[in-house]
């Protein structure tokens, strides 16, 4: 199980990206938009990231713990990482989101 140290310490090393804190919430953004939501203190760990819309619809198809993200709505995916994602999948996830931002128009 992938923990929030890990995502944050990937996520806090490509380039561009800024850290917003709030109450809740530890959101990940490049160039003002956001890329990443982690809820704090989760266990298992619940984030909320940008991902392609065809992807999204595998993943919910495939795990029953990926779902559509509350705060992303339609471009997004929630994860409640419980164990059918490896840490390396979330991590592909997150460089995703990054990909997905950072090309955006």
């Amino acid at each position: 199980m992938v923990s929030e140290e890990s995502v944050v310490e990937y996520v806090s090393k490509l380039e561009g990206v800024s850290e917003r804190a709030q109450e809740q919430w530890r959101v990940f953004e490049f160039d003002g938009r956001v890329l990443l939501c982690i809820e704090k203190g989760t266990n298992p760990l619940r984030i909320e990231l940008r991902c392609d819309r065809k992807l999204s619809k595998t993943l919910q198809e495939r795990y029953e713990s990926v779902m559509e993200s509350r705060a992303l709505g339609r471009n997004g995916i929630e994860i409640i990482c419980s164990g059918q994602l490896t840490g390396d999948e979330v991590i592909d996830l997150v460089r995703h989101a990054y990909e997905q931002t950072k090309n955006m128009e």
